[in-house]
């Protein structure tokens, strides 16, 4: 079942959502060679919760963390580790604030220190891919409409896009339907209705978009070794037009 919010419980999500996207900002500026994974944790956590929030990720599905840190060719649910990083690694943290019952989730890609050409171009093509599928989170349009856009930008540049894992309704609870691929066909899938709030977080390689899942049977990672960038923001279906509720001060 699909729920349809009220503005006051958007604009619950969106009060959520600034604080989620103001930490990912204190990032920016943490996140440096030397730092190890699990400090980035519990950097989140400790920020998430000095807001009279809940780091919402916790005991999600049996989840143990707050983040999900994901490096280099893991495509995600990274678990947070004393693995530090280096220069020229790429780091993935994704997160879920819980504020008063309302839910926001937004993941976001961190260069450590430099990184190679193609990879600061895998970390933009990933990014516009992001907001070329938010523009087609209108009323009357469809999913398909979302994940089409996303593929033909970002396969246009030469990336894969990750199949294996997909945006989603968010609220009441951090997953709900419906199912949001980033790949797709336009015209095709459920209609956007007003109200709805969704996930778009594209998941792009520089290589296959095919995975393999490590032991724990939580993290994903690239077959082939390439490295794998996202973005995510979630964002509300209105007349006005899509809201992104965890969009950063200088987006």
């Amino acid at each position: 079942m699909i729920s349809l919010k009220s503005q006051r419980e958007i604009q619950q999500m969106t009060e959520s959502g600034a604080i989620l996207a103001g930490i990912h900002q204190e990032l920016r500026d943490f996140i440096k060679p030397g730092v190890t994974t699990k400090a980035i944790d519990q950097f989140v956590q400790t920020r998430i919760e000095g807001a009279g929030a809940v780091a919402a990720q916790i005991g999600f599905e049996g989840y143990e963390y707050a983040t999900c840190t994901s490096v280099n060719d893991e495509i995600c649910h990274g678990f947070p580790s004393e693995r530090v990083l280096k220069e020229g690694d790429l780091v993935k943290v994704d997160f879920c604030v819980d504020l008063n019952g309302a839910i926001s989730d937004s993941c976001w890609t961190y260069a450590v220190g430099q990184v190679d050409d193609r990879i600061a171009e895998l970390m933009e093509v990933t990014r516009q891919a992001m907001y070329e599928g938010i523009k087609q989170a209108v009323i009357g349009n469809r999913i398909g409409d979302i994940g089409a856009a996303i593929q033909e930008y970002a396969e246009a540049r030469g990336f894969g896009v990750v199949r294996d894992f997909i945006g989603h309704g968010i609220g009441p609870t951090i997953h709900e339907e419906p199912a949001v691929p980033h790949y797709g066909t336009k015209g095709r899938g459920l209609r956007l209705k007003e109200g709805m709030t969704i996930t778009i977080e594209p998941m792009i390689t520089t290589g296959t978009w095919k995975m393999s899942m490590d032991d724990n049977g939580w993290t994903a990672r690239t077959q082939d070794g390439g490295y794998c960038a996202q973005y995510e923001h979630s964002l509300a279906i209105t007349k006005d037009g899509p809201v992104i509720m965890t969009k950063q001060n200088d987006q």
